[in-house]
């Protein structure tokens, strides 16, 4: 049947938190945990990222930017990630820098969900791209929030649309990680199933 961790990811240094709660097989790849991390955090899968397990670093190596980075593509999950509770982290974007915390909640052996990934909760909305690191999320939210505040119109153009930042649909999200299973769990039917059911 093989294993499972149930991860929460929550972004650093953003009140409220902006967070997610997720399952994922153990035999993945860090770049697969990657791509699903875009899915279920929101971003868009535009830049670099990096993940740092003790003193172990994994990405996509860049002559350009760092050539002591692991390849990414090249190294399953269950080589490093060993125990509950332990802690490691996940950057994307280099420029805007967005710095995750990663915590494994649980390691499942029993009772998986008949498809993963699978996202079971999580509050409030990504930042948008691009919009300058943590005080551009946080001026874009104000100007969201005001139609009188004087970059309301200049950022809503920018954005194109009205971004709230306490949005989260989980089935949206899980909608996206359907794209991210494997091509038999994809056949499989009746993959959305009651998160409640899974998280205990």
């Amino acid at each position: 049947m093989g294993r499972a961790y149930q991860f929460k990811i929550s972004l650093d240094e953003i009140k409220p938190q902006i967070w997610r709660r997720f399952i994922a097989a153990d035999n993945i790849t860090f770049h697969k945990l990657h791509e699903i991390i875009q899915a279920v955090m929101g971003w868009e899968n535009c830049h670099l990222y990096e993940f740092r397990v003790k003193q172990f670093r994994f990405g996509i190596p860049e002559d350009k930017y760092d050539t002591e980075v692991t390849n990414a593509k090249k190294v399953q999950l269950n080589g490093f990630l060993e125990n509950e509770s332990q802690k490691f982290s996940y950057t994307y974007d280099f420029g805007d820098d967005w710095n995750h915390k990663m915590v494994i909640e649980k390691i499942l052996e029993k009772d998986l969900p008949n498809c993963m990934p699978l996202c079971l909760d999580g509050k409030r909305a990504c930042p948008p791209e691009d919009c300058g690191s943590i005080p551009g999320y946080y001026e874009l939210a104000e100007a969201m929030a005001d139609k009188k505040h004087p970059r309301h119109k200049e950022l809503l153009g920018w954005l194109g649309y009205r971004f709230d930042p306490e949005y989260f649909d989980m089935a949206q999200v899980n909608e996206k990680l359907a794209g991210k299973r494997s091509k038999k769990q994809r056949q499989k039917r009746g993959w959305v199933i009651d998160p409640k059911k899974v998280r205990k």
